[in-house]
């Protein structure tokens, strides 16, 4: 067959845009192939892959698991998850690290000793010679759960900060508690065996609660329980008792 040097120009032409192509496509799929691997790798039981897709975000990758989408990076090993509000949440998928709520948790830092105890129900069990500080609401169940393993705690001092934000009620509950001779009892009798102390007749001050609201959002506590130790770090929700143990004992070291 001959060709003509025109055709030949078109045919390197042609050629050099082909290995222009497949240089360009060739990573891309690399890049999928990998994060497809991660991503499986990450998450064994969350079904097959079914698309991935680019989004208008450079780095940023769409995939599709059936109806549920994900939001990735290239490399599978982050994924950005909804928050609280208007939050996202950037995860490591390799250490199951939430990201975003630790660079959060640094920013929020709690100066344990500059808190207002005198704002706080103080319960001392044994020597009390640890420390630990709870927010909490009267009308929370995980808060009650949380309770009956600080009960089994030896030798701390327990700061509750009531923060009664989950409506009318946990406001009257608090300011019951907050006001009754010993409310450090009242309040365990009250998360312990649901039996409220007897209103006070007298004037009591009660500014601590909105006091103690304030202080939650100043240090982005956005729920009940959060359980704060001496190094300043927290854990929200009902943890256990042995992980109370373990992470009164790191605080000690920090």
């Amino acid at each position: 067959m001959t060709v003509s040097f025109s055709g030949a120009l078109r045919l390197a032409a042609a050629a050099t845009a082909a290995l222009a192509c497949l240089a360009s496509v060739t990573p891309a799929r690399a890049d999928e192939a990998l994060l497809r691997k991660n991503f499986m790798a990450h998450n064994p039981k969350g079904g097959s892959i079914d698309e991935v897709s680019k989004t208008p975000i450079a780095g940023l990758f769409e995939v599709r698991v059936g109806t549920e989408i994900y939001y990735v990076d290239e490399t599978g090993n982050y994924i950005l998850f909804p928050g609280q509000g208007s939050d996202g949440h950037i995860i490591d998928m390799r250490t199951k690290t939430d990201l975003t709520e630790a660079r959060i948790n640094k920013l929020t830092a709690i100066d344990v000793a500059a808190l207002p105890f005198k704002d706080a129900i103080v319960i001392k069990q044994g020597t009390g010679a640890r420390r630990l500080v709870v927010f909490e609401d009267p009308n929370c169940g995980y808060c009650k759960q949380l309770e009956r393993d600080l009960v089994a705690l030896k030798d701390v001092t327990i700061y509750t900060f009531l923060m009664p934000i989950l409506g009318p009620d946990s406001v009257t509950k608090s300011r019951d508690i907050w006001c009754a001779k010993d409310n450090g009892a009242a309040w365990r009798t009250w998360m312990l065996n649901s039996t409220l102390p007897q209103r006070s007749m007298g004037k009591c001050d009660v500014a601590a609660l909105d006091r103690n609201t304030e202080l939650g959002r100043k240090y982005r506590i956005q729920g009940t329980p959060a359980v704060i130790f001496d190094d300043g770090t927290r854990a929200p929700g009902a943890i256990p008792l042995e992980k109370i143990e373990a992470r009164i004992a790191q605080a000690k070291k920090g």
